[in-house]
């Protein structure tokens, strides 16, 4: 499994690429959680997102040859675009594979990385097929999540928030396929392991907290959804995040649409931050009260990638429904 030892040497391996984010308390949530909160604006990352934090500690690790196959990626969005971000600065071709789900900003954001990219399938599961006929041709993959070098990079981010905030007691940390929040939790709890990690998804296709609650990684429907980022399974054949994210993770909350649209509104009118529904819902759970605190809490804002006019919509007060505009 992955250690500390890893975290560290990822941390060093990628300080050239990424930046370490700030964090700013929030003074509205503060009080209306009782507690200090503090916010870990992981959305100013260079490519907008987390992703590139393991998206470089994985492409840095492969071997010239293995670079001068050029590499692969499966994405809802944010992973591509790290990787194609990683790939491009290291001169590496990149291909990532997005289903029609993925909102079309992502998509023009990683061409404009300088990667190739197709559109396949109605779910992430359908562009993992191409994806595999690539690899099988003879490129390497850069799994979205469940790899050892992609959860030890993300894990450098948890490193920054014990560094920014020692005195944490709770951490909010989006989840999906759990390659961030196996990662924050491991680098966390290692440096403070009495403190709670609390993981945040959408009530629309959360497949692994399906998987927790059916004890086994499970298929479920992805769906559309605000939090468009969270979207996919976990593989059938998981090796690490989900016994990862049973082992460390101390609770799961899952949102409505209205609870990720709230998280956005706040952010944008509360914080000034603009922020994707995903990286919104750790706002969403305390706003709707769904998180309690005990003690002093970070909540990362993991993206910013949101197409700008779903933003004014949302913002605006205006009901967005992604389920009936992708019919």
């Amino acid at each position: 499994m992955i250690a500390l030892e890893d975290v560290l040497a990822a941390r060093a391996r990628i300080a050239g690429t990424i930046r370490p984010t700030p964090v700013e308390p929030s003074p509205s949530l503060g009080e209306r959680a009782g507690r200090p909160v503090n916010l870990k604006l992981e959305h100013h990352q260079r490519s907008g997102s987390f992703k590139l934090r393991g998206a470089a500690n994985a492409i840095l690790k492969l071997s010239d040859a293995e670079k001068a196959r050029g590499v692969v990626a499966v994405s809802t969005g944010n992973h591509g675009r790290g990787v194609a971000r990683a790939a491009r600065e290291n001169g590496v071709r990149a291909v990532v594979c997005m289903s029609t789900l993925v909102p079309g900003n992502k998509v023009d954001a990683i061409r404009a990385e300088g990667a190739e990219v197709v559109i396949t399938g109605r779910s992430q599961d359908e562009a993992q097929v191409e994806a595999d006929r690539l690899a099988a041709a003879g490129m390497v993959t850069i799994p979205p999540f469940d790899h050892a070098d992609i959860i030890a990079g993300q894990a450098t981010l948890g490193l920054e928030i014990v560094e920014a905030m020692p005195e944490v007691e709770t951490v909010l940390v989006q989840l999906s396929g759990g390659g961030l929040i196996a990662g924050v939790a491991l680098a966390v709890k290692a440096r403070r392991p009495q403190c709670r990690i609390v993981g945040i998804s959408m009530e629309r296709g959360a497949a692994m907290h399906a998987s927790l609650a059916a004890g086994r990684p499970v298929e479920i429907e992805e769906l559309p959804t605000l939090a468009d980022s969270l979207g996919g399974g976990i593989g059938l054949k998981n090796r690490y995040t989900f016994q990862m994210v049973r082992d460390l993770v101390d609770d799961v909350v899952l949102l409505t649409e209205d609870e990720i649209a709230a998280g956005i509104r706040h952010a944008y009118f509360a914080e000034r931050q603009i922020v994707e529904g995903s990286g919104a819902v750790g706002i969403g759970a305390l706003l709707a009260g769904k998180v309690t605190l005990g003690g002093p809490a970070m909540v990362v804002l993991s993206g910013g990638n949101i197409d700008m006019g779903v933003h004014h919509r949302v913002v605006s007060g205006e009901t967005v429904d992604v389920s009936a505009e992708a019919a």
